[in-house]
């Protein structure tokens, strides 16, 4: 995965990228007397000394270096929310139907039969090398959190942050239905997350809101705040129109004065209510300090599903009202090759090619880069997501001149700088997990 301009490992200590476009919504500071262009794109001399960005400059500055000819200069990418654990089972794990339920019972099956530490570190390391090979340098992954199976998930998640220091930065967050969570089941997963390092979770999907429900989410803050874990949940992945998890989750935010971004995913049922309910529901989600993370491929492969029926919602949340009330927006890949969604491969910039399609992003297309790198790393405390002076010189070249040109193509030419060397890195063979 190299372009021309980075075709070496061998780039001096000290240079400088020449003309390149960097998306003004991620530059880690206004960049004097370059004004951005129609889509948000910001002419651009970067300079890389010792594998930190030492300087950026108007185009023209710098008159020796590398000339990227007006190409796109992108810091490495940030996925929020994936599920590591969940990686590459499809071949002996399909989905019966192409549903969400059809997804659960097939997962299910799978971690009984097959999670082991071993088997599981396979499958989360190869997703690990694709999305390193594309050019992410942080992740936040969800870890399947039942029973015994818990902490062979956790115990390989622990063994590869360590491993991968360095490539990628690594977070997880327990997943499990609420029920999950009474009695001492509760008490010790919420220790083994803490044991971990890891953020506490779990999943609200097609839960009705009556009292039990309310009882089990301030258990859930309970249980996180004894031991001072940040919460990230799974909310409302569904095309139920009385889905009403995400507002409820606010409300106890709101009345806890929480003080810790929450980052809530999917939220899908938030599409097919009523105006006047969304806005309600966006308001209180603003002020309890939710962030969203949006999961579109993977949403829109579930939701709507009927045999012999085309879909007819798309199944992703309210991406542009939340921005535009002031509540943080991230993209993120989710599921890859398993039951929830049979394709993909850790390429963040795939999912930002998708999000924007799916979800009419593109007028103005400006903002939207954040969603696939500073504002993860911000929402999660990640680091990379912004060309910025001081900061590690992790960056992505693409070809690309313009928006348009950068989402018609895959950009499998991309050129990868890690520390200012260039990445020498190809995503694996499938034929590597047969074994599994």
């Amino acid at each position: 995965m190299s372009s021309h301009w980075f075709a070496t490992n061998d780039l001096p200590a000290d240079v400088w990228l020449r003309d390149a476009r960097v998306p003004a919504a991620l530059l880690g500071a206004p960049a004097p007397h370059a004004p951005p262009d129609p889509d948000g794109l910001v002419r651009l001399d970067v300079r890389i000394t010792d594998g930190l960005v030492a300087a950026i400059a108007p185009a023209g500055t710098a008159t020796a270096g590398i000339n990227m000819d007006g190409g796109q200069l992108w810091p490495c990418l940030v996925d929020a929310h994936v599920h590591l654990d969940k990686t590459e089972i499809w071949q002996r794990a399909t989905n019966p139907d192409g549903t969400h339920p059809g997804a659960v019972g097939a997962v299910t099956a799978d971690r009984l039969a097959h999670w082991s530490e071993a088997d599981i570190a396979a499958r989360f390391e190869f997703g690990l090398a694709c999305a390193h090979a594309h050019g992410t340098a942080a992740m936040r992954t969800h870890i399947d959190s039942y029973g015994p199976h818990a902490r062979n998930g956790w115990s390989a998640f622990a063994r590869l942050r360590d491993a991968w220091s360095g490539r990628i930065a690594l977070q997880a967050s327990s997943l499990c239905p609420t029920n999950r969570l009474d009695g001492d089941d509760g008490v010790a997963l919420a220790d083994l997350v803490a044991e971990h390092g890891g953020l506490f979770g779990m999943s609200t999907t097609s839960t009705p809101v009556d009292d039990d429900f309310r009882a089990r989410l301030r258990r859930f803050f309970d249980l996180a705040h004894a031991r001072g874990l940040r919460v990230d949940l799974h909310v409302d992945e569904s095309g139920e129109q009385a889905a009403r998890s995400l507002k409820e989750v606010a409300i106890e935010a709101i009345r806890r004065n929480w003080g810790q971004t929450i980052q809530c995913g999917h939220c899908c049922a938030l599409a097919v209510q009523t105006d006047e309910e969304a806005a309600e529901t966006i308001a209180l989600v603003r002020d309890a300090g939710i962030a969203i993370v949006v999961l579109p491929m993977c949403n829109m492969y579930l939701q709507g599903r009927a045999p012999g029926r085309t879909p007819r919602w798309r199944g992703v949340t309210l991406i542009q009202e939340f921005a535009a009330a002031g509540v943080p927006v991230s993209f993120a890949s989710d599921n890859w090759r398993g039951p929830f969604y049979p394709y993909g491969d850790y390429d963040m910039l795939e999912v930002f090619r998708e999000s924007v399609r799916i979800a009419q992003l593109d007028h103005p297309i400006s903002p939207w880069p954040a969603s696939a790198a500073a504002t993860p790393a911000q929402v999660c405390g990640l680091p990379g997501g912004q060309v910025a002076v001081g900061q590690p010189a992790d960056l992505i070249g693409f070809r690309a001149r313009g928006m348009s040109e950068l989402l018609a193509r895959p950009q499998t030419d991309r050129g990868v700088l890690r520390r200012g060397r260039v990445l020498d890195a190809t995503v694996p063979d499938y034929r590597e997990l047969d074994r599994l």
